[in-house]
């Protein structure tokens, strides 16, 4: 079903084959939707899960070879000019945006000793302050562009939680994002822009060793362990006209996890 044909959507943190952002992508080309997605290198190289060589380029194509236009960027979220650069590039290659999908994060480990004032920035910068300030120009772009009757907009947050004690900073960051979804959405309902958060729980993107995926499965009451996929089709389905009333939620859709 093509029911996102015509629309333009934005993914952040699109950086490896397995990983949520890229299921994403191609849950909403397969609707119709044309992709603009950023990944950064760096993060990959040294915190995040290893670099994949030319994946940004081979999802490209992939996504091209759909029938939708595609383009993407290397794309710093502390960087403060981000959002004005990034919406001007989205314009002038695919077009103005009315899905924004949040999944770009930064996840060090830190507890309780060893938890730092520069760590806490760190986190803040990327999976606060940057998706925010990009929410914000989205919403300012999507307003002097559409009425809010002729194009229904929605933004996404890739949210977390639980009581890991070795992700101090990361939970701490992310639950932020969990707060701000109500205001954001009661803010933004009046110009036709819907703000929801998905909460996948743990999800099996490639950094799971077999240790922890065998502590884990037990935690999971259907028997398997979660998938991208399974956060894409959530994400794809409230993108879409027929979550057009849903809004403002924060919504768990991690198959019954026991361990939040």
């Amino acid at each position: 079903m093509k029911n996102l044909k015509g629309k333009v959507a934005i993914v952040t943190g699109v950086s490896r084959e397995n990983g949520i952002g890229t299921s994403t992508c191609y849950r909403l080309a397969e609707a119709g939707a044309d992709i603009f997605f950023t990944h950064y290198r760096p993060y990959d190289e040294t915190d995040g899960e290893g670099v994949e060589e030319h994946w940004p380029e081979t999802l490209a194509k992939q996504l091209d070879e759909k029938g939708v236009r595609v383009a993407h960027m290397e794309a710093d979220l502390r960087d403060e000019d981000l959002p004005q650069k990034l919406l001007e590039k989205v314009v002038k290659e695919v077009g103005v945006p009315s899905i924004l999908v949040h999944n770009a994060t930064y996840s060090v480990n830190s507890n309780y000793k060893d938890l730092t004032s520069d760590l806490l920035d760190h986190h803040y910068e990327i999976n606060n302050k940057g998706p925010i300030l990009l929410t914000q120009a989205f919403a300012k772009l999507y307003e002097k562009t559409f009425q809010s009757d002729e194009e229904e907009g929605s933004i996404v947050f890739l949210v977390s939680g639980g009581p890991d004690p070795d992700h101090l900073a990361y939970i701490a960051t992310k639950g932020a994002l969990k707060a701000i979804t109500p205001p954001l959405a009661t803010g933004l309902a009046p110009n036709g822009i819907n703000v929801n958060a998905v909460d996948p729980g743990p999800t099996n993107t490639g950094w799971m060793d077999q240790e922890t995926k065998e502590g884990l499965l037990p935690l999971f009451p259907k028997g398997r362990l979660g998938t991208a996929d399974d956060a894409a089709k959530l994400i794809r389905f409230l993108v879409s006209p027929d979550a057009s009333w849903v809004t403002g939620q924060v919504i768990h859709s991690d198959g019954g996890f026991l361990g939040r």
